[in-house]
């Protein structure tokens, strides 16, 4: 690995974030799930979770729409919502769905340098009953128009830039965040993955 390499993936250590994650429940499209990577690795989200009680565990991703970016991300999976909770609860202390309720709050009123997991739902049915049960609180992105929904890529890269904003106002991106020991285990990952290509 060259210098400038190496260098390149520093920065890009130094700049994840360890307070804020995206959890995907029951997202059917790989594609969709792939878009979701992507996005996470370009605002410097290093863990995604992917949570699919009612549909067949993802074998593999639409590499396309992912541009390489499952490379780069840690994905967690879970087949159990309780299970894919109690993990959430250790590492993040705010669980928010995506739900268009009385009490959701605008996705603007969320506090994004807080530590939270941010949860979207299936592209048919939304955040499943369950996990709003555990969640601290709804939020919704406001929206003008007559159609009240996005596709979940969209909705996530929405979401996820906002937080991109707040973090960075607050020097967030300009600190180490993720523990030391993830830092150089993902060091020594992708330095290993380079020489393989």
């Amino acid at each position: 690995m060259t210098p400038e390499r190496r260098e390149r993936l520093l920065t890009v250590l130094r700049q994840r974030q360890a307070g804020l994650t995206v959890v995907m429940e029951n997202v059917e499209d790989p594609h969709n799930i792939a878009a979701v990577m992507r996005t996470a690795d370009s605002v410097g989200i290093q863990d995604i979770f992917i949570c699919n009680t009612r549909i067949a565990r993802h074998k593999n991703w639409g590499f396309k729409s992912s541009s390489s970016a499952r490379k780069w991300v840690t994905v967690h999976q879970y087949t159990d919502l309780n299970e894919c909770v109690a993990e959430l609860r250790k590492r993040y202390e705010r669980i928010y769905t995506t739900h268009l309720s009385s009490d959701a709050k605008s996705m603007y009123d969320l506090d994004f340098t807080s530590s939270m997991a941010l949860v979207f739902g299936s592209e048919r049915d939304g955040v499943s009953e369950g996990m709003r049960a555990y969640a601290d609180g709804n939020f919704v992105i406001p929206q003008m128009g007559m159609i009240r929904s996005l596709n979940i890529s969209v909705a996530c890269a929405v979401t996820l830039y906002e937080g991109l904003r707040q973090r960075t106002a607050a020097g967030m991106y300009s600190r180490q965040s993720l523990p030391q020991a993830q830092f150089d285990g993902l060091l020594e990952q992708w330095g290993f993955q380079e020489e393989e290509e």
